[in-house]
């Protein structure tokens, strides 16, 4: 149960940064990556609920899946650009998104790996 709370508290972390940012700090100017923004808040808080009420590999996998993809798009728009975005390693909002995010892969992996041990437990 504690990796389905870390997962959700990162994934809710990640998920706030992302509105506080679209809402706050412009980027619902943007033509791409606003509505991204706004589909990573959705997305955080659905796997946020889903690790929690839904107790099966899944969540863990989507956990993995958000982290891995949104650290991921950072890391682009970081070095060579998104879409126009050219972020910079700097300030709180995005140190506190990219350690939840990075949190997010461990957790989802570890996640999946204890289920699926489980799962291979139970089946035996």
């Amino acid at each position: 149960m504690t990796l389905r709370v870390i997962g959700a508290v990162v994934a809710l972390v990640s998920a706030a940064v992302h509105f506080w940012e679209f809402v706050f700090n412009g980027y619902n100017a943007l033509a791409v990556v606003g509505p991204a923004f706004v589909v990573n808040v959705v997305a955080g808080v659905v796997i946020a609920v889903l690790l929690l009420v839904w107790h099966h590999w899944a969540p863990f996998f989507l956990l993995f899946g958000f982290g891995t993809l949104t650290l991921a798009g950072f890391v682009v728009s970081a070095t060579v650009g998104l879409f126009g975005v050219h972020e910079q390693w700097a300030g709180f909002p995005i140190w506190a998104a990219a350690i939840s995010e990075a949190i997010a892969i461990v957790v989802g992996l570890a996640g999946l790996a204890t289920q699926l041990q489980r799962g291979h437990q139970t089946a035996a």
